[in-house]
């Protein structure tokens, strides 16, 4: 309960300032007590007696002796007092709020000496400064509080003082706190600040909250005893600032290190901060003794800054990269990589073991608010470099494997209520293996959507037939080259420029004939702009073909017309057997039937060269490789068909409220092709097949392939002879066939709902944080992703994702003589397990069958050794291979605190 004295009351009933019962007193004794306090006259005979506050079962009386009144006013205040019209004085050592305290067992007051004394789990507040302890004392004369710990039965410490300003708590044997001043003397005490705790053995805490300590321990560890320090003898700690101490020596388990440093700064401030970026210490086998990563972070502002790194080893190797990142909430964000190396392998005499290479590597993304500027949008993905850029300057399994830098920059318009919409991009690929390069730009296209010209302003009732007529346009437009990369920026690589433009303009009508059958005739006409045209020749001597360009403006066309019919056709078998687990079996076939019509119109852009040694001619066009490519060149009048097939059945399920549940068998098989009536040969096309299902919600297997129904000759070349017309009947001829399984396990993830929760928090902050912080978030994911071992999740048990492909391909020897089947296989496997619940093994690998060995292979092994992570990561074999270990605290502010040795070895 909290009990007001008031002070007039009391100043004429004893000769206490007034000022120091300008507090509060609470006890927290279970039933309500009296306090009971001598008269003026037994005072005045006994000045050596002591008012207690003693435990009764009695209630309050509502008036106490000598007019000593008893309110449920929480609190007078000093400011109340100062407005009283009494006249009465106001005491100097009165504080400037009230002072709030409890105590489980008692409350002693000292009047004559001013002071109380609070016993058992003591609490007192002032303003916002907050401290418990097992006893207090205080002293209003001086205004210190002092609070000391406990000890139990057993001599262990118990209630341990804890001063809490608001801002940072603290633990501690003992601590003398002065109101009047603010200042605090503590003794053995731990504070945390941020991600690192402060050990002390004294310390002198300021009025600002500024802290002096002396023989401290820094540390990132929340154990009692840490697993590692940073000794100092003396600290500065500047709130929400930073950690300043003098010379520190790097203790372990209690055991001083040889490592000393002449200072430590750790921040505290939250924010943007400019400040150098410390260096990684590593050991490359190839590079030699390296520092990694050091550098300096340019904070300049709320919509940019700019992060310069470096790295350099001392076998002469070293490599920078500089990377901005821009924002501005609402409109945009976006970053850039630009990375530069110089790589010196082996000892420059011995030519044929040096290796040394320039390269570099540039990177941007670019995102745009769609809430900036509605209908118009910008975006930017760019990733671009040398070849051998990866090769040696890339340590993860999943970037060294990809042979594939892409980009795209696109922007996008869209009018609102108008029936049109532009984009523009510019697209680059570009393979590391082939060192082929392939740039388009500008690629484009402008659309005007689907409007129906003969529909009514308002319709009323069933609209006429003609209503539904639909008319849209598409245009294309592309301009690209593909050349070798040691030609970028010179001429080679302009004269393989083409240029293309494609017009569209479909017609499209949709009658339903029945419920569940649906007409749609369709008109399409296309006509294709190109600059140059292609000739090719043959070359007797080099056996090859020569290739000559004719620049001009060159056009070509094509019109179809088609109609198509859709429908679905359910069909089920329902078991007879009640207490069947299988109740039934459905089939559902989607079967889909068009007629079309094509004239030829581009014959003109076709001829006919020789193609081999045997004088054999083949059919080219004059714009093959150009934009959007040449125009079909023959008429086609003839039908499309396909079918698509769906399987599933009902069986019982426990878990589900209504009984069943539905399984799929087959998800999907489908067979299409079409039929030419007015081609002189080879009416009918090669059939395409697909197959998908998921087998127990668990296995993924796709399969495609495609059927050639004709007949070959002896040097492989097709003949309008059907396979089933042959000496042995044959549905065709498999040409090419794929197919794919995956399915992955896991073991069950005790704390999946806590992670989920954070998640679905996380993604509703996405559009609440600022984009600063979500840029870091999404450089952590990128971390995550090139350290695996530094990143683990001991959680879950242990995981296995596992894939199998299978390609098949069918084709002929170089020289035609016989026929050539390749089949390509490959197992791949990646997951992790625990050893135990502080050791983790990563594995990722696999095996091809075709050249029987095992494929890239990546292990690691990580420790979870409490406040530290230690990693072992190994490439044991292939072209290239490593051994590396690194350990490192978790704490982000010590991030770079880590030891890494490294050996790498490169088949060059």
């Amino acid at each position: 309960m909290a009990w007001s004295l008031l002070k007039d009351d009391f100043a004429r009933a004893s000769a206490i300032p007034a000022g120091y019962f300008n507090k509060t007193f609470t006890d927290t004794v279970p039933l309500p007590h009296p306090v009971t306090f001598p008269d003026r006259d037994s005072l005045a005979k006994d000045t050596a007696r002591r008012p207690v506050i003693k435990r009764t079962i009695d209630t309050i009386p509502s008036v106490m002796p000598d007019s000593l009144h008893l309110t449920d006013t929480s609190r007078i205040s000093a400011d109340s007092l100062k407005a009283d019209t009494s006249g009465i004085r106001i005491s100097k050592d009165s504080l400037s709020a009230p002072v709030y305290y409890k105590a489980q067992d008692s409350i002693v007051m000292l009047v004559k000496k001013k002071e109380f004394r609070l016993y058992n789990k003591a609490d007192v507040k002032y303003e916002q400064t907050q401290l418990t302890g097992n006893t207090m004392d205080f002293n209003q004369a001086t205004g210190i509080l002092t609070s000391r710990m406990g000890i139990d039965t057993a001599g262990k410490p118990i209630d341990k003082a804890v001063l809490n300003d608001g801002s940072t708590s603290s633990d501690m044997d003992s601590v003398q706190y002065n109101f009047n001043s603010g200042k605090a003397m503590i003794y053995q005490t731990r504070a945390q600040y941020g991600e690192g705790f402060v050990s002390s053995q004294k310390v002198k805490k300021q009025p600002d909250n500024t802290v002096f300590g002396f023989r401290n321990g820094y540390t990132t560890c929340n154990l009692d005893t840490p697993h590692f320090a940073f000794r100092a003898k003396k600290i500065k700690v500047i709130p929400n600032t930073l950690i300043v101490s003098g010379p520190a020596n790097l203790e372990i388990e209690g055991i001083p290190t040889p490592l000393f440093i002449p200072f430590a700064i750790f921040p505290l401030s939250q924010g943007q901060r400019t400040g150098l970026l410390p260096p990684q210490y590593v050991v490359d086998q190839q590079r030699g003794l390296g520092l990694q990563n050091g550098g300096y972070y340019f904070g300049l502002g709320e919509y940019l800054d700019v992060t310069v790194r470096a790295d350099i080893y001392s076998y002469g190797s070293w490599g920078t990269t500089f990377s901005p990142t821009y924002r501005k909430r609402y409109k945009y964000n976006g970053g850039m990589n630009l990375s530069y190396a110089l790589t010196r392998i082996g000892d420059p005499e011995v030519k044929q073991d040096y290796t040394r290479s320039q390269d570099y590597k540039i990177s941007w993304s670019h995102s745009m608010d769609g809430k900036a500027r509605p209908g118009t949008n910008f975006s930017a993905s760019v990733l671009f470099g040398t070849s051998t850029f990866n090769q040696y300057n890339v340590r993860d399994a999943a970037t060294r494997l990809n042979n594939n830098m892409s980009s795209s920059i696109t922007y996008s318009k869209n009018w609102i209520g108008k029936p049109y919409n532009l984009s523009i991009a510019a697209n680059h690929n570009q393979n590391t293996l082939t060192r082929q390069v392939t740039i388009n730009f500008p690629d484009g296209s402008f659309n005007v959507n689907t409007i129906y010209p003969f529909q009514r302003e308002e319709m009323v009732g069933t609209p006429k037939w003609y209503e539904k007529i639909g008319a849209s346009y598409n245009l294309l437009f592309r301009n690209n080259m593909n050349f070798a990369d040691s030609s970028f920026g010179k001429p080679a690589m302009f004269d393989r420029l083409q240029a293309g433009m494609q017009h569209q303009i479909p017609l499209t009508l949709s009658i339903p004939l029945f419920s569940n059958l649906t007409l749609s005739p369709s008109i399409n006409y296309t006509e294709k702009w190109y600059i140059r045209q292609q000739v090719m020749s043959w070359n007797e001597q080099r056996r090859n073909y020569d290739t000559t360009y004719n620049s001009g403006f060159y056009r070509s066309s094509a019109v179809s017309t088609g109609a198509s019919l859709a429908t679905a056709i359910y069909g089920m078998y329902a078991f007879k057997n009640k207490n069947s687990k299988v109740q039934a079996i459905r089939h559902v076939m989607r079967p889909n039937v068009g007629v079309s019509y094509s004239p030829d119109l581009a014959s003109k852009d076709y001829y006919m060269v020789q193609s081999d040694t045997t004088g054999r001619m083949s059919r080219f066009s004059y714009y093959d490789g150009a934009p959007f490519g040449p125009s079909p060149a023959e008429t086609f009048a003839g039908l499309n068909f396909g079918i698509d097939n769906n399987l599933e059945m009902k069986v019982k399920s426990d878990k589900d409220t209504s009984g069943f549940r539905k399984i799929k068998i087959l998800d999907g098989f489908g067979v299409n092709s079409s039929y030419n009536f007015v081609a002189d040969s080879f009416n009918l096309a090669p059939f395409s097949l697909n197959a998908r299902t998921n087998l127990f919600d668990k296995v993924n297997i796709s399969f495609n392939g495609t059927i050639d129904p004709y007949q070959v000759d002896s040097m492989g070349y097709r003949i309008d002879k059907y396979t089933w017309k042959g000496e042995k009947f044959s549905i065709g001829r498999l040409t090419q066939a794929n197919i794919a399984i995956s399915t992955s396990f896991q073991s069950q993830d005790a704390k999946s709902k806590a992670k989920q929760k954070q998640k679905e928090e996380m993604e509703e902050q996405e559009g609440v944080l600022p984009e600063a912080q979500l840029e870091e978030q999404r450089r952590q994911m990128e971390m995550m992703r090139n350290n695996p071992g530094d990143y683990v999740d001991f959680d879950i048990p242990w995981r296995l994702d596992l894939s199998y492909s299978l390609n098949y391909t069918r084709g002929r020897s170089a020289d035609r003589l016989r026929d050539t089947t390749i089949f390509t296989q490959g197992l791949n496997f990646s997951g992790d397990f625990s050893l135990t619940p502080k050791w983790k093994i990563i594995m990722s690998s696999g095996f091809d069958f075709r050249l029987k060995q095992v494929s890239y292979t990546t292990l690691t092994v990580s420790r979870d050794m409490h406040c530290w992570q230690m990693s072992i990561n190994l490439v044991p074999f292939g072209s290239y291979r490593q051994f590396s270990i690194t350990i490192n605290p978790k704490a982000g502010i010590l991030r770079d605190l880590r030891v890494n040795r490294t050996r790498q070895f490169f088949d060059l």
